[in-house]
């Protein structure tokens, strides 16, 4: 089943995830520590884990499968959707994929050694109409590229 999974909690693009699910008729699942409001919709749903530490991102990565697509900045959680099967994209619209995970986990650990040094760099850039475009395209392929691979 084609079904969509969200880490909601700091995801900037909802609206367009809600935008595309409905046009393509794909049930979303919004996972986060807290309520977010979502909207009344069959193909909505919400669920609420703890406040654990990684809480959402395992029950995501423990339904990830192949048919599904997971919405994720986060990139460990993506290599770990990636590895059961999903598609994944950033918020920003970038996919990640099994070949360019393993550079994205390398960068991510080296900017951590950085700033653990203490070392001041810079965060990602401001989400900006060009990330929400392309997000909505990407989401709108991947569900396309599923849906012909269904058939």
């Amino acid at each position: 089943m084609i079904a969509i999974l969200v880490d909601a909690d700091a995801c900037p693009v909802k609206e367009e995830i809600y935008k595309v699910a409905f046009r393509h008729a794909v049930p979303v699942t919004i996972v986060s520590n807290s309520p977010i409001r979502v909207p009344q919709h069959e193909l909505i749903s919400r669920v609420v884990v703890s406040d654990g530490f990684d809480a959402a991102d395992d029950w995501i990565a423990e339904r990830a499968a192949p048919g599904m697509v997971c919405i994720t900045a986060d990139i460990l959680l993506a290599d770990r959707c990636l590895k059961a099967g999903a598609a994944v994209i950033g918020p920003n619209g970038k996919p990640f994929s099994t070949s360019s995970i393993g550079s994205a986990i390398a960068t991510r650990a080296i900017m951590a050694d950085l700033r653990a040094g203490g070392d001041a760099i810079g965060g990602p850039p401001p989400f900006a109409k060009t990330d929400r475009s392309r997000f909505l395209s990407a989401l709108d392929e991947a569900l396309v590229k599923l849906k012909r691979a269904a058939s």
